[in-house]
């Protein structure tokens, strides 16, 4: 099962019907939480998940409103006695923060830090960009390896069945025949993660080709003077970072207090998002992954 479980999407501050930040991708039974802010175990309880899923920690930066929920959620694995490794990544700058907020966690099991300092690959299909915020910060991609769609007819036609279809898969070739041949090309899924950000070419290359993308809309157009004082994307910025990228589906969030209608900033995002359906995370929204051209096994 692919999908986001969105916990929290407020920015600075909570609201009576946002918490702070908090975003549980489900991901072929990996689970990673995307900065966990202030009431994320609580809100894991609301949402109906629970920390066992959870296998890795990203964190984009060390503002509170990304990351004081981490001592609550490490000592809820502790708690629940998590048995897997759990992989907190997170930019190296914010190194002291980090280990302040996980030194005063319970402990009891496997956390295994990574902290990175530069554009590339964390883990297995997970890579990283550099944002441009007020402290150093960095947007997540997660990526499916390319694959291939079988096509039955030419399977048949080819005397290609049964247990041999496998083996081709795992080969490459049987018999004569290639699997190009009984097959064509299936792109593996993109997510991509944008949070507190100004325009720039690092939320560029996170967003390219990506099937879901989460990108913060803190401020609306209107407000865009000080969207650029702080660093931050308009809901309108949101809607080109999507259109450049040829998103398929844009999730807004991380939104200002000051919008108790956010309505107003999905339209603006719209009239920029060149045909990317465009929604407003609410607290507890679940989002599939939208299917493209199938699916294709990570190796």
């Amino acid at each position: 099962m692919r999908e986001l479980v969105v916990l929290g999407t407020a920015s600075q501050v909570p609201t009576r019907d946002r918490n702070q930040n908090g975003y549980l991708l489900l991901w072929d039974g990996e689970g990673l939480l995307f900065d966990p802010g202030e009431g994320t175990q609580r809100q894991m309880i609301h949402a109906g998940v629970s920390a066992t899923q959870i296998t890795r920690i990203c964190l984009t930066h060390v503002h509170g409103d990304h990351c004081y929920g981490l001592p609550g959620v490490l000592s809820r694995l502790a708690l629940d006695r998590v048995e897997h490794p759990v992989h907190l990544h997170y930019p190296a700058a914010g190194h002291d923060v980090v280990q302040a907020l996980v030194s005063v966690s319970s402990r009891g099991f496997d956390l295994q830090l990574h902290p990175h300092g530069a554009p590339g690959t964390v883990a297995r299909g997970l890579e990283v960009r550099p944002l441009s915020h007020r402290i150093e910060a960095y947007g997540y991609r997660l990526t499916e390896r390319d694959g291939r769609t079988i096509l039955p007819e030419r399977l048949a036609a080819a005397g290609i069945k049964g247990p041999d279809i496998g083996r081709l898969q795992r080969t490459g070739e049987l018999r004569g025949v290639r699997l190009e041949d009984v097959s064509v090309p299936r792109p593996g899924q993109r997510f991509a993660f944008v949070m507190d950000t100004e325009p720039c070419l690092g939320a560029e290359e996170l967003a390219d080709g990506a099937d879901l993308l989460v990108a913060e809309s803190t401020f609306s157009d209107d407000d865009g003077e000080l969207a650029a004082q702080y660093r931050h994307l308009t809901a309108g910025q949101a809607g080109a970072l999507a259109a450049s990228g040829g998103v398929r589906t844009l999730v807004l969030t991380h939104f200002s207090s000051r919008y108790t209608d956010v309505q107003p900033l999905v339209e603006q995002a719209q009239r920029q998002a060149a045909g990317a359906v465009v929604l407003a995370a609410r607290d507890f929204d679940r989002f599939a992954l939208p299917r493209r051209r199938g699916w294709a096994l990570t190796e």
